[in-house]
């Protein structure tokens, strides 16, 4: 996950309130029911010693969510009265609605709840053309399409010599409207920068599309095995999408567990365990932070200071190197922040034991 949109929560110092907000149900109690959540959300941070124009800033913020439509969700990250980020979810929050007040923003959570959500470009594939439409957990929207040629596009029973050369015409045809298509696609998915191209219709006609795109795109493409009338094509969408963060989860832990064997120095390209990782992130040597949310070292106590490279395992390790002010803070959210002023992304996975305790790190040199 790019954590790039996150830099604006750390241009000031906390605390913070951070909230999470279930939409996901929309019956027509959902007005009242947020309006009831607003003011939930902000008796739970008022009790957890939130500043009360925090909490005005995050009750007004969840009201306005009284009508949204939105399927999944919202993240609210408040400070000095200021809603200062309030990304959208692409799976609702576990648990429901939580608040929570802390010297950094809790943002751990949207490594599972907005992060590694795959963008699909589904392609309506027929004889005549396709038509795209751009999904991902958030929705979809019209992606715009391809018309090639229209006539002659269906073959005849005849055996004349002149229907074979009309069979021929139409052979003609279907090749050059699934190059049509192919290009078409392909500039798609380079303006989209979609994740995964999912191809929609007759066999025929989606393995012409599909060996006709450039190779470099092969690798993206999946035929779903339904049209686009049936109703399991939603869930061959998402079972594409969910494979794709899959394997790509898969491929990181791969690289993180042979960059952990240490080389013929003792030397080794990745990291696991707190203190090693503080070590790290004080270093800017973290080049792509892997988290298991439900790991034991995830939420074990650190300290920070001001600046995002001010952590340290015990409070007299940032006395010792000068820092004034200081305050506990979980080690996943510390570390995160480390990794936002470094420009590293960060991936949540979900394996045991890997990496040990929940938090690993390649880096950038060993």
């Amino acid at each position: 996950m790019d954590l790039a949109f996150l830099h604006p929560l750390y241009e000031h110092t906390g605390p913070w309130a951070s909230v999470y907000v279930d939409t996901s149900r929309h019956t027509e109690d959902t007005p009242h029911e947020r309006r009831l959540t607003a003011q939930a959300m902000a008796r739970e941070l008022a009790e957890q010693g939130a500043d009360e124009a925090t909490c005005r800033a995050v009750q007004s913020a969840v009201e306005e969510l009284a009508h949204s439509s939105e399927p999944h969700g919202r993240a609210l990250f408040a400070r000095a009265g200021e809603v200062v980020l309030d990304p959208p979810l692409a799976r609702p929050p576990q648990g429901g609605d939580w608040a929570e007040w802390a010297p950094l923003p809790r943002v751990t959570p949207l490594l599972e709840l907005a992060g590694e959500d795959p963008v699909c470009v589904v392609a309506y594939v027929d004889r005549k053309g396709a038509d795209f439409e751009l999904r991902s957990g958030l929705g979809s929207e019209d992606a715009g399409g391809v018309t090639g040629r229209q006539w002659p596009v269906h073959r005849t029973s005849s055996v004349d010599w002149s229907e074979r050369h009309f069979q021929l015409r139409v052979e003609n045809t279907w090749e050059h409207n699934a190059a049509e298509i192919a290009d078409a696609l392909a500039v798609c998915q380079e303006e989209t920068r979609a994740d995964l191209l999912i191809l929609v219709g007759d066999d025929r006609e989606r393995r012409s599309v599909h060996e006709r795109l450039p190779k470099r795109l092969h690798d993206l493409v999946v035929e779903a095995p339904h049209g686009s009338g049936s109703r399991l094509l939603d869930e061959d969408v998402e079972r594409a999408r969910a494979e794709h963060v899959a394997r790509r989860a898969e491929a990181e832990l791969d690289r993180f567990r042979a960059a952990r064997n240490p080389d013929g120095e003792g030397r080794a390209g990745a990291v696991e365990g707190v203190p090693a990782l503080i070590d790290a992130a004080r270093e800017h040597r973290i080049d792509e932070l892997l988290i298991r949310p439900d790991g034991p070292d995830a939420h074990r106590e650190v300290w920070i200071g001001e600046d995002p490279d001010q952590v340290a395992v015990r409070r007299t390790d940032l006395k010792i190197l000068g820092e004034q002010n200081s305050w506990p803070a979980r080690a996943d959210d510390a570390l995160i922040r480390s990794a936002v002023a470094t420009d590293a992304p960060a991936l949540a996975v979900s394996q045991e034991e890997v990496p040990v305790g929940g938090l690993g790190a390649l880096l950038r040199w060993k």
